[in-house]
């Protein structure tokens, strides 16, 4: 069968794509090449819609040198390349795309960079290649693992983080394709290797025999212990929490800091407040500082996790193990919050929302980290009566198309509750 013709050409970039790609019309069809800018002139080889840049003929002002020596091969960053100012501008804007797409507007607060000290979790790809273990990220679009051996945009507490990854995978020594999970927390470094499934009794002994050379608080496989020197810890506000292995947690402290600092501002006067899809807590932990809180999440570690905090002078808080995509709240359970604060994952959550529209909860605080998800959930509300009052974005996925975001909805509730609510 014959392969599929690839023209190089010329095009002028006109717009950047929702990716983070330069987008150009070429016969009628938009292409979207990555690494490029709008107002840029390139060659590129053209593979149907997708570029790849061969070359720029006349640079924008607005490029950059990217500071990173993968950036291009790995697929990790999408636009180290392009000023902060503008890159920030195009960021906010992508919220603000969404939320036009859905109908709505609403007062946008500028973008917070939240990228602090760095990720403080990362997943790194591990593949054998003559025998030997390579660790690195996919390039871009493709299954191709690029190795590495550093990467500048992770905390100082994971500058290590490639190399270790690849002698953990060196030490197992398995022909499957591995992930690495890497966590850095206050007590050290917890470790979760994934794609191996049970390991042998050969492999567990090996990653035993290492593990002090590891310097890792924690080995897990598919979450199961390996080897422990020490739990994992984070400091949450007030709390001290043992992280389980594979919990879910903020992309980086200060995104964590900057998202619970609005929401506990959000919150106002609320004296009971429910956080939906709440993980370890990092909501939960706040809000108790000045509210009595109920915290439901479907990952039983994460709920005992949070229940077992070591925690001074906070408000009640009773955490529950529920499955909120197959059994949201309703407007039963619901309507005896001040306020409902939930974080739910990447696709959002559209059947609890579609309770609480129907509920007369007088403050929803909705976090999310993808813009049409968030768009989406906040139709329903809107529709239902609530006004999204404001929206913060919070960029902790630099030099990525991934954004992080805040919103407040509030409703016009009965005198009585009212009443009840200001007494």
């Amino acid at each position: 069968m014959p392969g599929v013709l690839k023209l190089h050409e010329e095009l002028t970039i006109t717009a950047m794509g929702a990716k983070g790609d330069g987008v150009a019309r070429h016969e009628g069809r938009a292409i979207h090449v990555p690494y490029t800018l709008a107002g840029e002139r390139i060659v590129a080889t053209v593979d149907g819609e997708r570029g790849e840049l061969n070359e720029v003929l006349l640079p924008s002002p607005d490029r950059i040198a990217p500071f990173c020596q993968y950036f291009g091969h790995c697929g990790g960053c999408a636009l180290q390349h392009w000023t902060p100012e503008s890159y920030a501008l195009w960021k906010r804007g992508l919220l603000g795309n969404a939320l036009l797409q859905q109908g709505l507007e609403t007062t946008i607060k500028p973008l917070i960079n939240a990228h602090g000290a760095g990720r403080r979790r990362v997943v790194f790809h591990a593949r054998k290649k003559d025998g030997r273990a390579e660790a690195g990220f996919m390039a871009r679009g493709t299954h191709d693992l690029v190795a590495i051996e550093r990467c500048p945009i992770l905390v100082p507490a994971l500058a290590d983080a490639p190399a270790l990854a690849t002698r953990l995978a060196q030490i197992i020594d398995s022909d499957k394709p591995l992930d690495i999970h890497l966590t850095a927390t206050d007590s050290g470094i917890d470790c979760d290797v994934r794609g191996l499934g049970p390991p042998s009794d050969r492999q567990r002994r090996r990653l035993v025999e290492n593990f002090d050379g590891f310097g890792l608080a924690r080995l897990s496989v598919h979450g199961a212990l390996v080897a422990l020197r020490n739990d994992p810890v984070l400091r949450i506000g007030r709390a001290t929490v043992v992280v389980p292995s594979g919990s879910f947690l903020q992309a980086t402290a200060e995104g964590e800091a900057a998202l619970t600092t609005i929401a506990v501002e959000m919150a106002g006067n609320a004296k009971k407040i429910a956080d939906l899809f709440c993980g370890v807590g990092p909501f939960s932990l706040r809000l108790a500082e000045k509210a009595g809180v109920s915290a439901f999440d479907s990952d039983e570690k994460a709920v005992a996790a949070l229940s077992s905090a070591r925690a001074e002078g906070l408000k009640p808080i009773k955490a529950s193990v529920r499955d909120l995509f197959r059994v949201p709240l309703v407007p039963t359970e619901l309507n005896g919050f001040d306020a409902v604060l939930l974080d739910p994952p990447r696709a959002g959550a559209k059947a609890q929302m579609a309770e609480l529209a129907r509920s007369d909860v007088p403050r929803i605080i909705s976090v999310a980290c993808d813009v049409q998800s968030f768009a989406r959930d906040a139709k329903i509300l809107i529709e239902a009566g609530y006004t999204c009052e404001r929206v913060v974005p919070v960029d902790q996925f630099a030099y990525s198309a991934h954004l992080e975001m805040i919103g407040l909805f509030t409703k016009i509730v009965a005198p009585a509750r009212k009443r009840r609510l200001l007494g």
